[in-house]
């Protein structure tokens, strides 16, 4: 069969690789435990959900979750918290059925039976409309976001501790450890101390935070950008991640001069038609933000042939400053930890990519996007949404670093 524009895993389903849908049936480990497709327990009066890994052999016996060691372990937290976690909560496992290996003990889930229980979960979710949810461990982070997250989905450590607005949901995720871990290390206070900190922290959420829709201005005549007084946001897409090599240029920017409100616009081919920008970049009294200023800096200097001044602040640099972990300071994951939107990147990053992986000056396929029907208005909205959100992320960085605007 002839390749498509696209390979087949760039339009594969996440969430049905293959063209499948797990289900009960294909899975089965209905048929071998005492609680079968075990319901959600708890009064909820909090509106908490917790999703845990999957029943035990006492919460199989039993019907309800957390009744085990590891159950009382989570009460007595949660209880010291001020949190009862079944009058408060509303309990579910990302996987229904007690998993178990062929002599009959407790084993981990696999990724495949959350997929399988996926539907159940998400089900739960909309019939309870939850305030919070508290994602406990790796398998309900799978279960939760892994089929929503486009990138390495990584592990719970990388993920802990963040309160995610998430717009999907309309309610605060907050993974953490789950109890069974905790309970292995029990003997390091410090990782006691995180988890409790990462819950008490989650269980003093108050309501979502709210952000207008952006406004997206689409720009062929650059001289609006002269009214610009206060400080801006400035994202570019380009041919590549390298400027120096031949046939490199920038092929469209955008200025975000508020949270709300950006400037999205082609590249001009002449100095002339470009000059209102390059006085922008110059202009000393105009503060410059960016997710990792050296790209834009570097091709400023390299294509626009106009260095940049006065940059002050760069969201990428802030977020590692706030949090040392790695693979945690991108954009997008900045943007869906921080702001909630997990995805708007998805159409646009298989051009972003170089056609040759194996030079860092390899030119990619935006260029090619722009003969997409389509394609330019769908590029200049990715690249003002990359201004919006590093402008939002500002925001919210000054405010944490306790650093003026």
């Amino acid at each position: 069969m002839i390749e498509g524009f696209f390979t087949k895993k760039e339009v594969e389903s996440i969430t049905r690789p293959a063209g499948k849908v797990g289900t009960c049936v294909t899975c089965g480990l209905h048929r071998t435990c005492e609680s079968p497709q075990m319901k959600p327990f708890g009064n909820f009066k909090k509106k908490i959900l917790n999703i845990g890994e999957a029943p035990g052999e006492a919460e199989d016996r039993t019907g309800k979750p957390w009744q085990g060691k590891v159950g009382k372990l989570l009460q007595k937290t949660y209880s010291s918290l001020g949190i009862d976690l079944f009058e408060d909560c509303v309990n579910i496992n990302a996987v229904l059925c007690r998993p178990v290996d062929l002599k009959g003990t407790n084993r981990p889930p696999s990724n495949f039976e959350a997929e399988c229980c996926r539907r159940s979960i998400l089900r739960t979710i909309e019939e309870y409309c939850p305030h919070k949810i508290i994602i406990l461990g790796n398998t309900a982070l799978y279960s939760i976001i892994g089929h929503r997250w486009m990138k390495d989905l990584g592990t719970i450590s990388k993920w802990r501790g963040f309160t995610i607005p998430d717009l999907d949901f309309n309610a605060w995720l907050c993974p953490t450890f789950h109890p069974s871990y905790i309970e292995r290390v029990s003997e390091q206070p410090d990782v006691q101390a995180i988890w409790k900190r990462d819950l008490k922290q989650a269980f003093a959420l108050g309501a979502l935070p709210k952000y207008n829709e952006p406004e997206i201005e689409i720009i062929e005549d650059l001289s609006v950008l002269k009214r610009i007084k206060g400080p801006v946001a400035i994202d570019y897409e380009t041919t590549g991640l390298k400027p120096h090599a031949a046939g490199h240029r920038v092929v469209c920017a955008a200025v975000a001069d508020s949270p709300d409100h950006t400037y999205a616009f082609l590249m001009p081919e002449t100095k002339a038609e470009r000059q209102p920008f390059l006085d922008l970049l110059a202009n000393p009294k105009v503060g410059k933000m960016a997710h990792n200023m050296k790209f834009e800096d570097t091709w400023s200097v390299v294509r626009l042939r106009q260095p940049v001044v006065n940059w002050y602040w760069d969201s990428m640099q802030a977020a590692h400053i706030l949090d040392n972990r790695p693979g945690i300071t991108s954009l997008k994951f900045q943007t869906y930890v921080q702001l909630g939107v997990v995805d708007y990147a998805s159409e646009i990053s298989p051009y972003l990519h170089a056609v040759d992986n194996s030079d860092g000056n390899g030119l990619n396929r935006v260029l090619e996007l722009l003969t997409v029907p389509g394609g330019t208005e769908k590029l200049l909205t990715y690249c003002a949404l990359d201004t919006i959100y590093e402008y939002r992320l500002a925001m919210l960085q000054q405010s944490q670093i306790l650093l003026p605007f």
